[in-house]
C-alpha cells in the first residue's frame, strides 16, 4: 500500500512545485493580480500606482439658467441601475443643463475612463502631428520602434494604429478569461515589454479588429517624440488649456512605470465632458486651437477598413449612446 501511494505523493509534489514555479514567474504576476482584484472596476485607482495629470489652470463650467430643472425619465433608471451608473451629465451650450450622481459619487469624484482614454491618447497624436513630432498618419511605426517592420511588405503606420487595423497577433475578445491578452495589459506590470513583444501577423490596413494594444503603442510613440510622459504632455497641451477644475489620474502599470494609456484615465463626469466640448469644439477651447480642426474634422477614421470581428461590448456601447440621446430629449 505504502510503495502505491508513494508515487502518488511525488508526483503531486512534482505537479504542485511545478505550478508554483509558473505561477510565481514575473510574467505571471498579471495572473496572479486577476485572481486577487477579479474583473477591472471603475475604482481600480485606488489600488493601481498613478501619475498626476495636472489641471493648472482651473476655471469651473458655467450653469444653465435651467440647470437640474428636469428629472430622469423613469423608464431609463432600471438601465441605469443595471450598468451601476454614477453618474449622468448634460453639456448644452457650454453650460452644465443637468447632472446626477449616485453610490457615493460626487461632482469631484474620479472614475476610470476605461476605453475613453484612447480618445485622449488619440487627441494627443493630433497634437505632436500638429507640432511636426510625428510626419503625418502615415509615418511607418518602425521609425520609432524597430521591433515593428511590417508585414509581408506592408508598412506599419500610426494611421494602421489610430484605427486599429495594426494585424497584431492580440484577442481582444478574451474578457472573462484568466490568462488573456487584455488581463495582461491591465494587471500587467511590464507594459512596454509586452507591447513591444506582441506579433504582426497579418497585413496592416485591411481588417479593423479591435485591439487596445495599438493605443498603448500609440501612447509610447507620443512619449517618444515628446520626450516626456503622456500625463505630462495631455496635461500641457489639453488637460491644463481645457481648463479642467481637478488633477486627473493616469494609472501606471508599476511604481514610476508607464501609464496604462489604452485605458484608466481617472477624473470626474465634469472633467470628462470636456473632452466632449473640445471636440464638439473642433479642437478649440477658448479662443485657442489646442487641436487643428483638420485632426479632428477629418480624422484617418474615415479610411477605416472592413470590421473583421464585432467587438462584443459594442451593443453595450450602443445602448449607452442610444439611450443618452433619448434621454437628452425626454427630460422633463
Amino acid at each position: 500500500m505504502k510503495k502505491r501511494i508513494l508515487p502518488i505523493i511525488v508526483l503531486f509534489i512534482i505537479v504542485a512545485g511545478t505550478f508554483l514555479v509558473w505561477f510565481f514567474l514575473p510574467s505571471n504576476y498579471y495572473i496572479r493580480q486577476v485572481l486577487k482584484h477579479g474583473a477591472a472596476k471603475i475604482d481600480d485607482y485606488t489600488y493601481f500606482e498613478n501619475r498626476v495629470v495636472e489641471a493648472k489652470a482651473p476655471k469651473p463650467w458655467e450653469f444653465s439658467d435651467q440647470y437640474n430643472d428636469y428629472s430622469l425619465p423613469e423608464q431609463y433608471l432600471p438601465t441605469f441601475e443595471e450598468l451601476e451608473t454614477v453618474a449622468y451629465l448634460i453639456i448644452k451650450d457650454s453650460t452644465i443643463l443637468f447632472e446626477q450622481y449616485w453610490d457615493g459619487y460626487s461632482e469631484t469624484s474620479w472614475s476610470n475612463s476605461f476605453s475613453t482614454a484612447k480618445s485622449i491618447v488619440s487627441l494627443a497624436v493630433g497634437c505632436a502631428l500638429d507640432e511636426g513630432l510625428i510626419q503625418s498618419v502615415n509615418q511607418p511605426v518602425s521609425d520609432f520602434f524597430p521591433e515593428f517592420p511590417g508585414y509581408d511588405g506592408k508598412v506599419l503606420t500610426v494611421c494602421h494604429l489610430l484605427t486599429m487595423s495594426a494585424g497584431f497577433d492580440f484577442d481582444e475578445q478574451s474578457y472573462g478569461k484568466i490568462i488573456a491578452p487584455v488581463n495582461k495589459l491591465y494587471y500587467g506590470n511590464r507594459l512596454l515589454k509586452d507591447v513591444l513583444a506582441v506579433k504582426e501577423i497579418e497585413e496592416p490596413g485591411v481588417y479593423f479588429e479591435y485591439q487596445s494594444i495599438t493605443i498603448q503603442l500609440l501612447s509610447f510613440i507620443v512619449e517618444q517624440v515628446t520626450n516626456e510622459s503622456i500625463s505630462s504632455y495631455v496635461s500641457r497641451k489639453l488637460w491644463t488649456p481645457m481648463n479642467a477644475e481637478e488633477n486627473a489620474l493616469w494609472s501606471l502599470d508599476k511604481k514610476d512605470g508607464v501609464e496604462k494609456a489604452f485605458c484608466c484615465f481617472n477624473t470626474n463626469a465634469r472633467d470628462f465632458a470636456r473632452v466632449g466640448q473640445l471636440l464638439l469644439n473642433k479642437g478649440e477651447w477658448g479662443g485657442k486651437q489646442l487641436v487643428s480642426a483638420k485632426v479632428i474634422s477629418q480624422p484617418p477614421y474615415s479610411r477605416i477598413p472592413p470590421l473583421r470581428i464585432k467587438y462584443t461590448r459594442t451593443r453595450i456601447i450602443n445602448t449607452d449612446i442610444s439611450s443618452g440621446t433619448l434621454l437628452m430629449k425626454e427630460l422633463k
